[in-house]
């Protein structure tokens, strides 16, 4: 499924916990991406403070608690979670690299760490390392878009910014300087956590294309929208097994009640205790927010993973546009099973499927044989001469799909009504092969379980074929978008897709 060329990323954190876990996630996609910088940043969440002691008195979050005016937040000296989180990468580096090419090496990873606008909430006043590097990225004539990917605030973004604008504007360079960095980048954030995108990138740049890509499925309240056949998927059962267990990105990963801790005295972060009750943890001196405490060993959060899901090269090419949807959702809402037009159901609906790719390659982190792991289907759309349909004109959405292990196959297409802009369903025919009925005749002779007779059922190269007739109500520029799936059958399952937007022209 690779593509021509790798999407640019920089990615910025603050130290919140579950930050952790969307980094190690990311890791493991890496392969995938251009990983051009990891840079510290603040939010109104966490933020460093200058050492010098310097009193802050603007707003963040420990004004909710009534503190104040303080000179960090949250935020130990020393903290360094991409070091760490790339030093375990070098540790697994050479087994990733046996299952899938293109993984960055562990040094070229650490040379592109620097710290960015980390100091206040919200402060684009000075230059930082980090907030230096993206200016220069911005500025490079590298070719392709520069995704901008932070689950923190975006002082670092809008320093780099502010800082273009103050050498630039008043010369006769800003013209061409402005449409260039406004067609460049793509700015990818869990909210706007410092109020740096309303109060100064939003008003100074408004077409660099901002994409809000917050979720719950992804977040601490997962729970809450999780569809019910993938629950399982963060209990403390399959959590234990698919990730905890699973090499030292396993162990690193944050789960409920793993005696873990990211900041001394930090009242928001409870979530290391085990079999403690709400009114304990208050007895204590937290603060316990999330209004519960779940089974130790499972799922807290990666609330800021959906920033790049949809860069993911799976297929579904969700990076292409806001309202294509993908892992990460999109910028509009699903129906559910329900009927219910959902926002989460947008991102839920993929949660099954991610987990269990993330499993997948979890298990590439300990497996030295490429023999040893499964690997993705691989699918190819073949006899779609064109992306341009007519009204009444039938369809033929043809793909073969090959199994690189040699695990048996299941593949479907499916109308993703909800990112087209044709507004109902077409109605999608399978073409499938004939079945074979078997002839019985009493006594039977039927194979045990274990036969080498199963063998030959196994489908490790499958055609997937649909039809469908444009609606002859479609009118110019509708488009209508399918999905292939497929997936196979190994020990941990895997998806692989294919989407096909066709154009209406009358």
């Amino acid at each position: 499924m690779a593509r021509d060329n790798k999407l640019r990323t920089v990615v910025m954190h603050d130290p919140e916990l579950d930050d952790i876990n969307t980094i190690i996630r990311y890791l493991l996609y890496s392969n995938q991406f251009d990983t051009e910088g990891l840079i510290y940043s603040s939010s109104r969440f966490h933020w460093k403070g200058d050492g010098k002691g310097t009193l802050f008195y603007g707003e963040s979050e420990h004004s909710n608690y009534g503190i104040g005016p303080i000179a960090n937040w949250r935020w130990d000296e020393g903290s360094r979670f991409f070091e760490d989180a790339v030093d375990i990468y070098a540790t697994v580096y050479r087994n990733l690299s046996v299952h899938a090419e293109g993984y960055p090496h562990p040094d070229e990873l650490r040379s592109r760490i620097y710290e960015g606008s980390v100091e206040f909430p919200g402060d684009i006043s000075k230059d930082s390392p980090g907030s230096n590097h993206i200016k220069k990225l911005i500025l490079d004539d590298k070719p392709g878009t520069l995704y901008l990917l932070t689950g923190a605030g975006q002082s670092t973004i809008g320093r780099a910014l502010l800082s273009i604008e103050e050498e630039y504007k008043n010369s006769s360079q800003w013209k061409n300087v402005y449409e260039k960095i406004s067609k460049k980048i793509i700015i990818q954030s869990f909210g706007d956590q410092d109020g740096i995108y309303a109060s100064y990138i939003g008003l100074n740049w408004p077409n660099i294309e901002f994409r809000e890509v917050a979720t719950n499925i992804w977040g601490y309240f997962a729970r809450k929208v999780v569809q019910p056949e993938d629950r399982h998927y963060l209990s403390a059962a399959w959590t234990r097994e698919n990730i905890s267990k699973v090499g030292p990105f396993g162990e690193h990963y944050i789960v409920w009640g793993d005696g873990k801790q990211l900041h001394k005295n930090d009242i928001a972060d409870f979530f290391g205790f085990s079999r403690v009750t709400v009114e304990q943890l208050k007895e204590l001196g937290y603060t316990p927010w999330y209004g519960g405490v779940e089974e130790p060993g499972s799922w807290i959060s990666e609330g800021d993973t959906s920033m790049y899901m949809n860069l993911l090269d799976n297929g579904l090419d969700a990076h292409v546009d806001a309202s294509y949807g993908g892992w990460g959702g999109r910028n509009g809402k699903d129906i559910d099973p329900n009927g219910v037009s959902s926002k989460d159901y947008s991102s839920s609906r993929w949660f099954g499927a991610a987990q269990r790719d993330f499993a997948a390659r979890l298990q590439w982190t300990v497996t030295p044989e490429y023999k040893d792991a499964n690997h993705h289907p691989v699918v190819e759309v073949v006899g779609l001469d064109s992306m341009t349909v007519k009204p009444g004109q039938t369809i033929t959405l043809k793909a073969i799909v090959k199994d690189p292990d040699g695990n048996h196959l299941t593949g479907r297409w499916w109308q993703y009504e909800e990112a087209g802009t044709y507004p109902r369903k077409v109605e999608l025919l399978s073409v499938e092969e004939p079945n074979t009925e078997v002839e019985r005749t009493y006594p039977f002779d039927i194979p045990a379980p274990g036969s080498p007779e199963i063998d030959k059922l196994i489908k490790s190269e499958i055609e997937v074929t649909s039809q469908f007739t444009v609606p002859t109500d479609a009118v110019n520029g509708q488009t209508l978008h399918f999905i292939l799936e497929a997936w196979d059958n190994g020990e941990k399952p895997l998806t692989s897709y294919k989407r096909v937007v066709l154009t209406v022209s009358r």
